[in-house]
């Protein structure tokens, strides 16, 4: 008997999102900016003993008691389960737990893939490289599921760290690690201010939305594109200020993509923070709703967490670890 316990970060996308759909990076490439944070999916799976009366238990937002993986609800799971080749031999419980509210734009769906794949490895005793781990929660997604996402939130989780993610029209991505020193990045988390809005969605219809313009905004994505080098060049030479400045630009553009990125409510509180001192920021995730982050130099955050009171802020760092292991027995 196997039992397994992962952590799986969630990741905060600065620049680039969009591209790293295949519909857009088999044809122009791609690349994000992209930082996995201290704030984590767990997933419990083990042998369910034989005693209980139910073949298998999938905790989740609802508890799920079935006599067969094909009856399970929750579609990664049960999708996750297949391709992993578990069957109904042998009993399987699995319990999720959350430090973010799902559906929240911080890839909680994509942690929860790499979550559960690496989980189900452990369960047989196996260890997967990050590469192969990214790969199978694209493939579970894009493939099994037929949902439309993007590419970066399966790689950011599987692997942690603040870098660059490269697509490529072939298919292949590569991680290209910032290296920033720790001061350097201190001084970056310094300035990052990231809200709750109180609201969760569904990005699957906005996601589909999204992609069925790429033709129309090309022009829009190409520039998106463009500023994850700018980004990047910013924060190696430490001029965090123009970083910020460039996340406006970025989120102007970004609301451009569709009609439904942005709402009256997540631009009033965009608009509060930018008169309390912000000097920009975005929307996380496909849009409509979920969490934004905001970059402020420090002698203006106290008015913009006095402007957005209401709000919940949930402070974060960069984390390094990737998805990880962090109890197997055997």
């Amino acid at each position: 008997m196997h039992m397994a316990i992962s952590r799986t970060p969630y990741r905060i996308s600065f620049f680039g999102g969009g591209t790293d759909y295949p519909d857009w990076y088999r044809v122009h490439g791609g690349a994000v900016l992209s930082m996995a944070i201290n704030k984590y999916c767990y997933i419990t799976g083990r042998h369910l003993p034989p005693f209980f009366g139910i073949r298998h238990r999938i905790v989740w937002s609802h508890i799920e008691t079935v006599g067969a993986i094909s009856e399970i609800l929750h579609p990664a799971v049960r999708a996750g389960l297949q391709t992993a080749n578990f069957d109904d031999e042998e009993g399987v419980e699995l319990h999720h737990q959350g430090d973010l509210p799902a559906r929240s734009g911080i890839g909680s769906s994509s942690a929860f893939a790499v979550g559960l794949i690496n989980v189900l490895h452990a369960m047989r005793g196996k260890t997967i490289d990050k590469q192969e781990l990214a790969q199978e929660a694209i493939d579970l997604e894009q493939n099994k599921l037929k949902e439309t996402v993007g590419c970066q939130d399966q790689v950011a989780s599987a692997f942690g760290g603040f870098n660059v993610i490269r697509f490529n029209p072939n298919g292949d991505f590569a991680v290209d690690p910032l290296e920033l020193s720790d001061e350097q990045r201190n001084e970056f988390e310094r300035r990052l201010m990231v809200f709750y809005t109180g609201t969760s969605r569904l990005s699957t219809a906005l996601a589909k939305q999204l992609v069925s313009n790429f033709d129309e905004k090309t022009k829009s994505l190409k520039q998106m594109q463009a500023m994850v080098p700018e980004a990047v060049a910013m924060l190696r030479r430490g001029d965090f200020d123009s970083f910020g400045r460039l996340l406006h630009e970025t989120w102007t553009l970004k609301r451009s993509l569709t009609n439904a990125i942005s709402t009256s409510t997540i631009d009033r509180i965009y608009d509060d923070a930018m008169r309390a001192g912000a000097l920009g920021g975005k929307l996380l995730g496909a849009g409509g709703a979920g969490f934004m982050i905001f970059v402020v130099p420090p002698e203006h955050q106290p008015r913009v967490r006095e402007a957005l009171a209401h709000l919940v802020r949930v402070p974060v760092h960069a984390e390094f670890t990737g998805s990880t292991i962090i109890y197997r027995q055997e």
